[in-house]
């Protein structure tokens, strides 16, 4: 069914408008001289002078004893070990645990150590556990599986508590679910390797869908922050009075005399919710050169920037206040041991004053040791005792619990906000302790406490553009355009600009592609949209030389397919190599179904079909429940005939997810290409119940009752059409053709009327209305 036909409903589709989910998921961005760059890199007259090597954290320890003794011990030291008798914590005497029906059981045998549960296809099975990972509060254990794989079992140990439990999410899985033990979610190579060792190098082959990872130290070590050090190492071994001069001792990654910014971009590729392009270089770059830092979605966070999911610490630290006044990481945390450098409000009080804040009169709660009764549960469990709110940690970071008993506080370091939180249904941290209450008692508290006050936050701008509503679009573009918000609610106000076409979001967006964050010109790439592809390519053609990897690469996807033919012969050569950084980005994630994703709509806007499938396939294969390679693909399958299995694909998606009325919308067209009428109809109801201000979907629902000889649904769908777009012509010709077909004209002279003034240019509703002049005698 053509979504632009005004005559028809049956008119052959190359045809329908298949809601494609084609944007990059990533989940997961001197001009010139950056394309002279790419020419010198192609000599192969110029060798090379060999790079440092890294040479393990133990040979740091003759000359760095006091560090060395400080990390050792620490998180970052016990990330990973070899399972061992030192390393395990958890209880292999045959304990046992019984999860959904099913017992499994710890034990040791000849020093190893083994674990009897459900493993691939839900079967039961024994299983060496080789690995150990993390230490406290939880420690997990790895266990290797064919194809250089190792997976991370289900059940931990709560070191805590001293007892195995199952780590959430707490429903059963079935055996092929992406989340199951044995699967791509709990797959060690790809989803927690990069961070946990040193010179982790994954070494995913794409073609057999394998892994051959190494690494130099199996933990973090200090090369995961300094870099490679054989440099260094030479440079030590040579006596003080003769050592060259050195800006960074012959480091290649500077971690002191540098800016609070570069350090907690330091920190930020294993501390952020990010997509990662390849290996750590562990060279000094720009963080979106090798990573892509997510934005304040609202699978992650709350619209007013509070963690949801588990995003560690970067995206909500560069929210706050102190990140905006050059606080850093070291400030609060020992750079080695990774401990707090005070307890308490001690930590505070390093910049805060004692008396202002750490007073009864600013925080009105008791101090630790005063008369009162503790916060109880139901079950009389003591949850906050006396003196904990006085800490500023509580009203200040509140954190949430991920993976059972992992209190994460949230780094944003707001102001508590009742009004905000209630307004958009964001956590309320006074009643995370005062969970008997309800939030017009925080409100009321608060304002009895420090007077009444306004919320002015974007988390009421974010919170509307989230519910896409219509009146959104000029605060998203003011909070875009402003320099004094965070970047990363900048760059989040671009994304949901998206959804508000029209002149203005345009220039927001050509503003942003020129902005001096690269975060931003990331974002105002990806969802920059014009109607003329001319424009759209001009616009995105300058940011195909940005010196930063991720802005470049979705330049080039951008500029794929139709877009390419606006490129000239320099451009069209860049573009190709860009274009070759884009493909192996997305291959090292390759194991990801995003990336297979990412990959397949490319090859769908360069013409190579076959590759499409390919990729969409493996996407599925990789996880199941990821709609938007079905949707894509049933395309693909649509667009080579294959018609029967596109709606396959099509009810499978709606099966699991009744609530993606865009795919209504489409299975519906399809159905209507496939000459399922009466089938079709009962999508597109649906399309329009859940979508009921898109207008087309009105517009193609009344063709078709038309074609179904149901004249008074069609006349309802097709006015709602105008009454939504009242200047559209398509929808009213659409309608005024409705009132003709049954001579009711005196309903379609007023439509025509308007055809005409709304649209000078166009002689059909002057026609339209000589014809119905004729047709009545007046």
């Amino acid at each position: 069914m053509s979504d632009q036909s005004t005559k028809t409903t049956t008119s052959k589709t190359a045809a329908w408008e298949w809601t494609g989910l084609v944007a990059a998921l990533v989940i997961v961005i001197a001009l010139p001289l950056y394309y002279f760059s790419f020419e010198q890199a192609r000599d192969t007259s110029v060798v090379a002078e060999p790079g440092p090597t890294f040479v393990g954290s133990a040979q740091c320890r003759d000359c760095h004893n006091r560090e060395f003794d400080t990390w050792q011990g620490s998180h970052h030291d016990l990330a990973m070990d070899v399972a061992s008798e030192t390393t395990v914590l958890g209880d292999f005497n045959d304990a046992e645990i019984t999860i959904f029906g099913t017992t499994s059981r710890f034990y040791k045998r000849d020093d190893k150590f083994f674990v009897h549960t459900n493993g691939p296809g839900g079967e039961m099975g024994d299983f060496e556990i080789t690995h150990t990972f993390g230490w406290f509060p939880l420690q997990q254990y790895l266990v290797p599986f064919p194809g250089g794989r190792l997976q991370t079992l289900p059940i931990a140990w709560d070191v805590k508590q001293a007892k195995w439990y199952r780590v959430p999410p707490a429903e059963p899985l079935a055996p092929d679910d992406w989340l199951y033990w044995t699967n791509a979610a709990q797959n060690w190579n790809g989803m927690c390797a990069q961070c946990h060792s040193t010179n982790l190098e994954k070494n995913y082959d794409i073609e057999t869908d394998s892994y051959n990872t190494t690494w130099s130290d199996i933990d973090v070590g200090c090369e995961a922050c300094h870099g490679p050090g054989s440099k260094h190492m030479e440079w030590a071994q040579i006596s003080e009075m003769a050592r060259p001069q050195s800006a960074n001792f012959e480091l290649v990654q500077q971690t002191s005399n540098i800016s609070s910014r570069e350090q907690v971009e330091l920190c930020a590729p294993c501390h952020s919710r990010r997509g990662s392009m390849g290996d750590d270089a562990h060279v000094k770059s720009d963080l979106l050169d090798n990573y892509l830092p997510s934005l304040l979605t609202g699978d992650l966070y709350f619209a007013d920037g509070q963690i949801l999911e588990e995003v560690y610490v970067y995206g909500s630290f560069t929210q706050s206040k102190m990140y905006r006044h050059d606080v850093r990481c070291s400030d609060c945390h020992e750079v080695h041991s990774i401990k707090l450098v005070k307890e308490g409000n001690e930590l505070c009080l390093q910049c805060h004053r004692a008396a202002q804040y750490d007073s009864f009169e600013h925080h009105f709660h008791k101090q630790e040791g005063a008369e009162g009764e503790p916060i109880k549960s139901v079950e009389g469990e003591i949850l906050f005792d006396v003196g904990t709110g006085a800490q500023c940690v509580q009203c200040h970071m509140p954190g949430r619990y991920y993976m059972g008993p992992d209190y994460r506080p949230d780094h944003s370091f707001r102001i508590p906000d009742p009004l905000l939180d209630a307004a958009i249904g964001a956590p309320d941290a006074c009643l995370r302790c005062h969970a008997d209450q309800e939030s017009q008692w925080s409100i009321e508290t608060v304002n009895k406490w420090y007077g009444p006050g306004q919320s002015h936050h974007y988390g009421t701008i974010l919170a509307s553009g989230r519910r896409a509503d219509p009146d959104a679009a000029e605060d998203l573009i003011r909070l875009a355009a402003d320099p004094l918000y965070p970047v990363i609610v900048r760059a989040t106000a671009l994304s949901l600009l998206a959804n508000y076409p029209g002149v203005e979001s345009v220039q927001a967006m050509e503003i942003a592609l020129m902005d001096e964050e690269a975060r931003i010109r990331r974002a105002a790439v990806e969802f920059i949209h014009l109607p003329e592809p001319a424009q759209l390519a001009k616009r995105i053609i300058p940011t195909l030389y940005d010196p930063v990897k991720t802005v470049r690469i979705e330049a080039a996807r951008r500029l794929a397919g139709n877009l390419s033919s606006y490129l000239d012969a320099a451009q069209k050569k860049l573009h190709q190599l860009v274009l070759q950084e884009y493909e192996t980005a997305m291959k090292y994630s390759g194991d990801f179904s995003f990336a297979r994703f990412n990959l397949a709509n490319l090859y769908v806007d360069l013409g190579r079909p076959e590759d499409a499938i390919s990729h969409f396939e493996a996407a599925i294969r990789i996880d199941d429940q990821f709609y938007p390679a079905k949707v894509n693909l049933a395309i693909a399958y649509n667009q080579q005939g294959q018609n029967e299995r596109a709606a396959q694909l099509l009810r499978e998606v709606l099966t699991q997810q009744p609530e993606l009325y865009e795919v209504h919308y489409s299975f519906g067209l399809l159905l209507v290409e496939m000459q399922k009428y009466r089938e079709a109809t009962g999508y597109l109801e649906q399309a329009v119940k859940g979508l009921p201000g898109r207008a087309r979907i009105h517009y193609n629902l009344g063709l078709l009752y038309q074609h179904l000889q149901n004249p008074g649904l069609a006349e309802n769908e097709l006015r709602a059409a105008v009454l939504i777009e009242p200047e559209n012509l398509d929808f009213q010709y659409g309608l005024v053709d409705h009132y003709l077909k049954r001579g009711l004209f005196e309903k379609a002279r007023p439509i025509a009327e308007d055809m005409a003034s709304m649209h000078p240019e166009n002689p059909i509703g002057g026609q339209i209305l000589e014809y119905i002049r004729t047709s009545t005698g007046r």
